[in-house]
């Protein structure tokens, strides 16, 4: 292992070079935009727990013009407690760098104490549909193809469970091409069973999530039709002692079918391995990831999961409370994770911070997953009682120098961005067209952010899947893009962050390589098709067994595309 420093120190150092030729910012164009939204958390002193939450939000391109545009999820004000109505917010993308707010005529301005949201085309009608999380009810909400939405619970047979509802993914675990959802869920709390928390021994504060009972995560089968069936007993994924708030989907294993993993507050990290049955077995302890290294429950707040180092195997990062530092699990390729963030920068930066949103990303473009996470506590009056903890933090960054290296950069991509929030929900899109990747965040009882990638001089390709056999979002997929000697891959998932959801279209930085070499998509069903010689610079859409349908050049309309490009391997199908 020592042979490997000097490689290390010099790898780092050229990616240290690289990064600060760019001078990347991300600018904070909310205002410019026509971003104009507060989150309502129904606080009025009474400090109940859901409170504390904050909200979600997602980029979601819901009328296919191939422009994310923006959903931001809202809560509302408490029995007896009358304010403004407030609901969810839709801003549509107007190819220009702003937004126009059309929550009126979109069919989704309907109270409810929202909290988190995923996107998928669930009956794979070529359009993505929302699920929207709440305490109380959950909503589905269907794509009616013209800019509006019908709320089809009841419909659907999701009507029912009265939950604590927080993050939420859309997966295909039984690879039928029919997308299954599964939604994450706190404690059971209520208003008449709110418990009297203090930090001072006077004034109540916020309870931790150990004065509650815990709540089973559920999985919903799709029929197919637009019905669901609840499956989560059936699926071995019933267990009442979860309090889940992050969601995300991984084939951990490498055997080609989803599993997934539940980020737990003050209780273990779940992680469920898909038996290929249409059940899950629980494997959290023996992978490494339920505990601390000191065999402590932390309070995982966001999950997600990325191959961060070219190793071939998908890594996690959990966010936590303060003090407790995040979690990046390392994949060892033998069933185990070891958490690398006591030893890291990592780790160490965010010892003292509450972090929730959090993913992986490659801002720079550089080839290497960079991570991010939205910090803020849920007490505002902390400093009080813990001097080195703020209720305002500013976010992480953490740039990847590469062989498993990361380097905090926060503050040099601008004091608007670097700047102290109450963070919560965090999701990432290219809203412009220019491949970079832009950031949306969320604060707990604020204003909504939205920070613009400038600077960048890398060049990046977009991918775009389109199932047939698979699912129409290609949900699953996994795409490995091979530039020269370097090779990254990324499955296609919905869920991750925290209460959020990124684009789904999947965006591969290349450095300043001008093309791939090549580019091969094993999609859900089995299919495997391979594109060779692809230029940089565009969003190419691929349609499952048929290849590249349509191009786009950065800044440009899109154009057909040159299926010739494409070789099919339906040989390689697999059950």
């Amino acid at each position: 292992m020592r042979r490997l420093g000097p490689l290390i120190l010099i790898i780092s150092l050229f990616s240290s070079l690289g990064a600060s030729a760019q001078q990347i910012t991300f600018r904070d164009i909310t205002a410019q935009a026509g971003i104009r939204f507060t989150h309502n958390n129904g606080a009025f002193g009474k400090k109940y727990l859901p409170e504390t939450m904050g909200p979600g939000c997602a980029f979601i391109d819901y009328d296919n013009d191939g422009w994310p545009d923006i959903l931001l999820v809202n809560g509302e004000s408490w029995p007896g407690h009358p304010g403004a109505q407030s609901t969810p917010k839709v801003y549509h993308n107007n190819h220009d760098g702003t937004f126009t707010d059309v929550t009126a005529k979109s069919g989704l301005a309907i109270p409810m104490f929202g909290l988190g949201v995923a996107v998928g085309d669930y009956d794979n009608d070529g359009y993505d549909d929302l699920f929207i999380t709440a305490l109380g009810q959950s909503h589905l909400f269907h794509n009616n193809r013209n800019g509006t939405f019908t709320d089809v619970t009841k419909s659907a047979g999701l009507w029912g469970p009265n939950e604590f509802s927080t993050s939420a993914a859309w997966v295909d675990y039984d690879r039928d091409g029919k997308l299954d959802l599964v939604v994450a869920n706190y404690v059971q709390w209520s208003i008449q069973g709110d418990l009297f928390c203090t930090l001072d021994g006077t004034h109540k504060s916020y309870c931790t999530p150990e004065s509650y009972k815990g709540s089973s995560a559920r999985l919903w089968h799709n029929l197919g039709n637009g019905k669901f069936e609840d499956a989560t007993e059936k699926a071995h994924f019933f267990d009442n002692t979860s309090k889940s708030l992050g969601v995300a989907i991984l084939d951990y294993n490498g055997d080609g079918w989803p599993d997934i993993v539940l980020a737990n507050d003050t209780q273990p990290n779940k992680l469920y391995l898909n038996k290929q049955d249409g059940t899950f077995e629980e494997k959290a302890v023996p992978s490494g990831i339920a505990f601390s290294e000191d065999g402590i429950a932390r309070a995982g707040m966001g999950v997600d999961a990325a191959d961060y180092d070219r190793s071939g195997r998908p890594s996690l990062i959990i966010s936590n409370f303060a003090n407790q530092m995040v979690s990046l699990y390392h994949n060892e390729g033998n069933g185990l994770f070891v958490d690398e963030a006591p030893s890291s920068e990592v780790g160490r930066a965010t010892l003292v911070t509450l972090g929730f949103g959090c993913f992986f990303f490659d801002y720079d473009n550089d080839g290497w997953p960079d991570i991010l996470v939205a910090d803020g506590h849920i007490e505002d009056q902390i400093e009080k009682v813990q001097k080195r903890v703020s209720y305002n933090e500013p976010p992480h960054v953490f740039r990847n120098l590469g062989a498993g290296k990361f380097v905090e950069v926060t503050e040099s991509l601008g004091s608007g961005f670097a700047s102290p929030k109450v963070g919560r929900g965090a999701a990432y899109a290219d809203i412009d067209n220019d491949g970079a990747l832009d950031v949306l965040m969320t604060t707990n009882g604020g204003r909504a952010y939205l920070f613009h990638n400038e600077g960048v001089t890398n060049r990046s390709l977009r991918i775009k899947p389109v199932g047939v056999k698979s699912n129409r979002d290609g949900i699953g997929a996994v795409i490995t893009v091979s530039s020269g000697a370097d090779k990254q891959w990324k499955m296609v998932r919905s869920g991750s962050s925290y209460l959020s959801q990124s684009e789904l279209v999947a965006t591969f930085g290349l450095g300043q390589k001008v093309k791939a070499d090549s580019i091969e998509i094993q999609w859900p069903s089995g299919q495997t098709d391979k594109l060779t010689n692809v230029n940089a610079g565009q969003t190419v859409t691929v349609q499952e067994g048929k290849g590249i349908v349509s191009t786009r050049a950065y800044g440009a309309p899109a154009k057909k595309g040159a299926p010739s490009k494409v070789a099919k391997l339906s040989a390689e199908s697999k059950p």
